[in-house]
């Protein structure tokens, strides 16, 4: 059945996608659990359906849009958050209603039927094509690039942003390229899963590995394997089942996710007010 299934240059292409996504979703959903970034990705994820909308009604690109738009709303969210005037989740709550709005003002000025609405909201992972998945590349490569160099700096503000500025590192520069970062990827995640179900890539995947993992590294790999094994897993669920492919994969993953809460025991906690607790010696991040 799976041969046949990759028999297809549809599928196999889709598959590629769903392996790319899923790696380069749960890498940056690693940072995503430990910041307490969730509510933000599912803001950015919802917001960008204005900039999509744009796309649709001036007949621009609509991923162009709409990871502009995405891109933007990220960092307005951030350096608004930071000024501290308001909390975080106000800021995203007002971004998330504002950004939603103005994308079904957009959508309800079009005339006749846009199938590729449907497909932007809910995922289509079948009509991935070349073009998609050497976008998707290269978003992957600068995405990797940026963790790949700052990792260690990332996961010091991630445990404790106070203490990592006080060791002269640059936290809001840091901060704003982690916001970058998740803005591209729920981007890319909108072809697989629709803008619906992209927020959901950023989290279980990672969370699935904090509830499974004794250090952080293990978390990382856990989330790794979750994010990969979920999509890819999903898709050919979704084609055994005839089942939406956005849809499959998010609930497999989901189901992955349950079936991690019957494992017990964990030494990974947290303290009241979101400080980590450390299971080894020196500081948290760099026993990964």
């Amino acid at each position: 059945m799976i041969s046949a299934m990759l028999g297809y240059g549809f599928m196999q292409r889709a598959l590629l996608a769903a392996v790319l996504v899923g790696a380069l979703c749960s890498t940056v959903a690693f940072f995503v659990v430990l910041r307490r970034l969730s509510f933000l990705g599912v803001g950015i994820a919802h917001t960008a359906l204005g900039g999509i909308s744009v796309g649709l009604v001036t007949g621009l690109n609509p991923f162009l849009c709409g990871s502009v738009f995405a891109l933007l709303s990220a960092l307005a969210i951030g350096d608004i958050s930071r000024r501290g005037r308001y909390d975080e989740d106000t800021v995203i709550g007002i971004f998330f209603a504002a950004g939603m709005a103005f994308g079904i003002a957009l959508l309800s000025s079009l005339k006749g039927y846009y199938p590729e609405i449907f497909s932007l909201l809910f995922g289509n992972i079948l009509s991935v094509s070349t073009a998609d998945l050497l976008i998707l590349a290269a978003v992957m490569v600068a995405v990797l690039l940026f963790i790949s160099l700052f990792f260690k700096e990332l996961l010091a503000i991630s445990f404790d942003e106070e203490a990592a500025r006080a060791g002269g590192l640059p936290v809001a520069p840091l901060y704003f390229g982690l916001l970058a970062a998740m803005a591209l990827t729920i981007m890319v995640s909108v072809k697989l899963v629709g803008i619906v179900l992209a927020s959901a890539l950023l989290v279980i995947p990672a969370a699935t590995g904090y509830r499974l993992s004794r250090n952080y590294r293990a978390m990382f790999v856990l989330s790794l394997l979750t994010g990969i094994g979920g999509s890819a897993g999903g898709l050919v669920i979704s084609y055994l089942f005839d089942l939406p492919s956005g849809a499959a994969i998010v609930l497999f993953m989901a189901l992955l996710f349950g079936a991690s809460m019957f494992y017990q025991p964990r030494t990974i906690r947290r303290k009241k007010g979101g400080e980590q607790k450390n299971t080894g010696d020196g500081p948290l991040y760099k026993n990964i």
